[in-house]
């Protein structure tokens, strides 16, 4: 049987999935929702941290509590990276058109607000060895943000490594002014020759740290997507090492595999 708190926040759910409170109406004091469910302030407060953890309510210090606007959702398939390699070739007037974020979100480009920043660091052992190089070896570390212009929070967290030796024939891909670069990652690798053959992506979840939980703008109680992409060339080289912190409530994975017939 539904506890008190749980009947209370299941109606005002309700309320806000039918439209009857909208994207930042004030939900009325936590007295006031006490009198009109019969029950007391404690319960009240149960059922919205129930509603704050699933992301349906903020509440904001000395205010009250408000619905919370929908955050867009970004679907992430597996498919994109071949998308992504067979454009690569592309004229630079097709590859400017669209990107990877546009086609998770759906949405246009002049929609989008972009941040890159890069530096060079040393590969420390666990990067080193992924990469198959020296501790030590010249690493460009690329740091990413990408929102949409009608939100604060990015849809992720990107810290993304390449070898400095690798890439270095083009000095444009050690310069970060150069972002946001038309045809991403596969096209600079393309223009020094490099041609990938695969993606490998683990994934793993946890609790945020508190840095993450407010850079993303996670309501309470929300995981974290981890996701560590590596991509290899043609010879079987690590070109590219991606880490990805992905909100846990707006972030949707899907994998598509395609089975040959018998």
């Amino acid at each position: 049987m539904p506890k008190a708190y749980e009947e209370i926040a299941d109606d005002l759910r309700r309320s806000i999935r039918e439209g009857e409170r909208k994207p930042g109406d004030r939900l009325p004091s936590e007295a006031d929702l006490a009198e009109c469910y019969k029950r007391s302030v404690p319960t009240i407060q149960n059922a919205l941290r129930l509603l704050s953890a699933e992301g349906l309510i903020d509440k904001q210090h000395g205010r009250g509590n408000f619905v919370r606007r929908p955050r867009t959702r970004a679907v992430r398939e597996n498919r994109r990276h071949q998308w992504e390699k067979d454009r690569a070739r592309k004229p630079l007037t097709t590859r400017a058109e669209t990107g990877a974020t546009e086609q998770d979100t759906g949405l246009e480009l002049d929609d989008l607000v972009f941040y890159a920043k890069y530096r060079e660091i040393e590969a420390p052992k666990e990067l080193a060895n992924a990469f198959g190089v020296p501790e030590g070896t010249a690493l460009v570390e690329r740091t990413y943000r990408t929102r949409h212009a009608a939100e604060t929070a990015p849809f992720n967290l990107v810290t993304s490594y390449l070898v400095r030796a690798m890439v270095a024939a083009n000095s444009d891909l050690l310069d970060d002014t150069k972002e946001p670069w038309p045809g991403g990652t596969p096209n600079q690798l393309f223009t020094v020759g490099i041609e990938l053959d695969r993606v490998e992506e683990r994934i793993t979840a946890r609790p945020p740290t508190p840095e993450e939980a407010r850079e993303l703008e996670l309501p309470n109680g929300t995981s974290v997507i981890l996701l560590r992409k590596t991509s290899y060339d043609i010879n079987d080289r690590v070109v590219d090492i991606s880490d990805v912190t992905l909100p846990g409530d707006r972030t949707e994975l899907l994998f598509t595999t395609p089975l040959e017939r018998w």
